[in-house]
């Protein structure tokens, strides 16, 4: 019985890669060890979230209305409150960091507060961390106008405030940094595996001098190309199901979309990423340059202008459009749609759209730089 000659080499060059990547110990970390050390890391160690705020409190004049209102910064997860007896004793923890905001109440702030005069109450928050300082004054000011509703209604007070606001979050009702950046794990575990390990496949066999026994052989481009993304392919599929399941049954991450949508984007990424790495192998030809080549342009570019962690539309204009030439930014935009909204087809099909432009920009630069030839 005869054999295709073409698939019986494809196999051949298959099999080698596979046992390469056996044989090494770094692929098997790097594929499997990292993917679990991430997810404990953004899933337990990084938080977005504000949280146990240390905030001092200062009361002038104590009566019911200012212990009423410092119990509910007590009584808020958001805080954790200091009391001072004097404005400068909190303003010098303040500059010393040894708290994050104060809450000045100042002499006649009861008499004021339901007069036609207005009760000031004065705030200071440590602004070197302007996200932090953002997050402080809106929890500040969420918790005090709370306060103000529930005590008008003990005191049978009117409160001529024109609007009401009747919040309700969609997609996060826990509002939890942690639902929003493991799914962005996803897509930097996978960079890491398609373009970190593949950018070392060629630059590998110059290192070691087998290059020249594979240029001898009858292997075509699209064969070459081929055998060495296979191994890698299907190693990087076998990470996505893992780091899913894991997000899924250890940090509680609802999954509400597809997972057939999941496994053909994460596909189409995971082809994406092994094209960039294997571009990067071709044209370095050395396995150092190779692997800081790939994480100055595929892994810190995944990282920060992904919308992984840092939002995209509050970058300047010309980081936006540097955006659009990173495949990382589409599939975590279809990550989050699939775990946290479910299956919301304008983000689906048009950043699968735009993996897949990639998918032939790259794929195309890879064929044409793959040439069997010792210079």
């Amino acid at each position: 019985m005869s054999h295709n000659p073409r698939l019986q080499r494809l196999k051949g060059l298959v099999r080698k890669e596979t046992l390469q990547i056996i044989r090494d110990p770094s692929s098997i970390a790097l594929a499997f060890v990292l993917p679990i050390i991430l997810l404990f890391l953004f899933g337990y160690g990084v938080s977005l979230d504000a949280r146990n705020i240390p905030l001092g409190i200062v009361v002038e004049q104590p009566d019911a209305a200012t212990q009423s209102l410092s119990g509910s910064f007590e009584q808020s997860y958001y805080f954790s409150p200091h009391y001072f007896q004097t404005i400068q004793q909190a303003e010098t923890a303040l500059k010393f960091h040894q708290i994050q905001g104060i809450i000045w109440l100042k002499q006649n702030f009861a008499r004021q507060l339901f007069s036609h005069t207005q009760a000031v109450i004065g705030v200071r928050v440590n602004g070197v961390d302007s996200n932090q300082a953002n997050l402080t004054l809106g929890y500040i000011q969420g918790t005090w106008q709370d306060w103000l509703y529930r005590y008008a209604r003990v005191q049978g007070v009117k409160l001529n405030i024109p609007i009401e606001a009747e919040p309700r979050v969609w997609f996060n009702p826990a509002v939890s940094s942690r639902m929003f950046l493991i799914p962005g794990v996803v897509a930097i575990i996978m960079t890491i595996i398609g373009s970190l390990l593949t950018a070392m496949v060629v630059a590998r066999e110059w290192d070691r001098g087998t290059m020249e026994a594979l240029l001898v052989t009858p292997l075509s481009n699209i064969e070459f190309i081929a055998g060495k993304i296979i191994p890698y392919f299907v190693l990087g599929m076998g990470s996505l199901a893992a780091t899913v399941i894991l997000a899924i049954w250890l940090f509680d991450v609802p999954f509400i979309g597809s997972v057939g949508i999941l496994l053909v984007t994460g596909a189409l990424f995971m082809l994406v990423s092994l094209a960039v790495g294997l571009l990067i192998s071709v044209l370095s030809k050395n396995q150092f340059v190779a692997g800081q080549v790939a994480i100055v342009i595929s892994f810190l570019p995944a990282f920060i202008l992904s919308g992984f962690v840092f939002d995209i539309h509050s970058m300047p204009a010309a980081i936006q459009v540097i955006t659009h030439i990173v495949p990382a930014r589409y599939f975590v935009a279809i990550l989050q749609s699939l775990f946290l909204a479910g299956n919301i087809w304008p983000i689906i099909l048009t950043n699968t759209a735009e993996l897949l432009i990639l998918l032939l920009i790259f794929s195309r630069l890879v064929a044409k730089k793959t040439r069997k030839r010792l210079e």
